[in-house]
């Protein structure tokens, strides 16, 4: 577990504000000098950091993490200042350069500029920068929102196929209950992202600074784990935690990815986090797609839902609701109302035309565990 080429580190605001009061400078200059080390020796980091709209919030003497989309958004662009000559300071003094990149979940969602980001990354490693990724929350909306910097990291980890997920927060890790309420808890050293009983585990608390708790940290895990990417949530004040993590010290709880790399393509479907539409299948039609590796064709669908234009992707559930796939559809929600329950062969009869047989090609669709 040591050899870990590509990482994604993750620190949340509460860590880097050190609970509300402001940058903790000495602490992101500790996190900084261990990553900069880490950077030169080989290692291609990417560092997702919170803590803007928490630095924007001390600096405009705001008590309570603002509800309003633009008081949100004026916190932001005032603490993203401050952060960003924070990182950029501890790096340039270890001869480091850095890069910032702001994402919205647009960014991500649409094919063409999910592929714009990931080229971008991938220079910036080339080239020895370490990138310091944030929400763009100054321009975000409820509507593009990620919702979380745990999810961003996820998805960043998706996006570069990363070794490793690395979350620092302020818990030692994930616990099999609350260590606040129950002095006997356990801490879980090691077990598969994907296993139900972590998010049992994990609760839905959030603190007043961030969005995320460790509910938001375990989906993070099991989003990283689909590219094959393993996560370490661990207490971000422990002595030397990055450099300990990555010579592969046994710190916090480890999530194994239990799937091999998918490729780039499905980590992209997977990463989605708001579809455009759905469709609804037939029992037969899941057990293909599921057992067979086969692509979606209309006679398995029974019904559309939503608005979608070709090329979007859509959710594939089965006839109980679940989400079961999600892939990039082959035809305008318009048109697939009027060919699903068909045979392919009768599809170039009922619209005119045929582009492609299938619904949703196997190529372009990603089964979800």
């Amino acid at each position: 577990m040591s050899n870990f080429k590509r990482v994604v580190i993750k620190i949340g605001s509460a860590l880097i504000t050190n609970g509300g009061k402001g940058l903790d400078r000495d602490a992101i200059n500790d996190w900084a000098d261990q990553m900069a080390a880490l950077r030169l020796s080989g290692v291609e980091i990417v560092l997702v950091s919170s803590g803007a709209v928490a630095e924007g919030m001390t600096r405009l003497q705001l008590k309570q993490r603002p509800s309003s989309i633009h008081d949100l958004q004026a916190a932001a662009a005032v603490g993203q200042m401050g952060l960003v000559q924070a990182y950029e300071a501890c790096f340039q003094r270890q001869g480091l350069h850095s890069a910032q990149i702001l994402l919205t979940h647009d960014d991500l969602a649409n094919r063409q500029r999910y592929l714009n980001a990931r080229s971008s990354l991938n220079t910036l490693l080339k080239f020895g920068t370490l990138p310091v990724v944030n929400e763009n929350d100054t321009v975000a909306t409820d509507e593009i929102r990620f919702g979380d910097n745990d999810t961003l990291a996820a998805l960043v980890a998706n996006l570069l196929e990363a070794d490793l997920l690395l979350i620092l927060t302020d818990q030692q890790g994930l616990f099999d209950s609350n260590p606040e309420h129950n002095p006997s808890a356990r801490l879980i050293e090691q077990a598969q992202a994907d296993e139900a009983r972590l998010l049992e585990f994990a609760g839905d608390s959030a603190g007043s600074l961030g969005r995320g708790g460790m509910y938001t940290k375990v989906i993070a895990a099991r989003k990283a784990a689909r590219s094959g990417t393993h996560t370490v949530i661990a207490y971000g004040r422990e002595p030397e935690v990055i450099r300990r993590v990555l010579n592969g010290e046994r710190i916090g709880s480890l999530l194994q990815a239990r799937n091999e790399k998918l490729a780039a393509r499905k980590q992209w479907l997977g990463g989605h986090i708001r579809c455009a539409g759905a469709l609804l299948l037939d029992e037969g039609a899941v057990q293909v797609l599921q057992n067979e590796g086969a692509s979606l064709l209309p006679i398995g669908v029974r019904e559309v839902r939503g608005e979608f234009k070709r090329g979007e992707a859509v959710s594939c559930l089965s006839p109980d609701g679940r989400e079961i796939a999600r892939g990039l559809v082959n035809y305008p929600a318009e048109e697939a109302r009027r060919i699903i329950g068909q045979p392919s062969q009768k599809i170039a009869e009922i619209l005119g035309y045929q582009d492609e047989p299938e619904l949703v090609h196997r190529d372009n669709l990603i089964l979800l565990g």
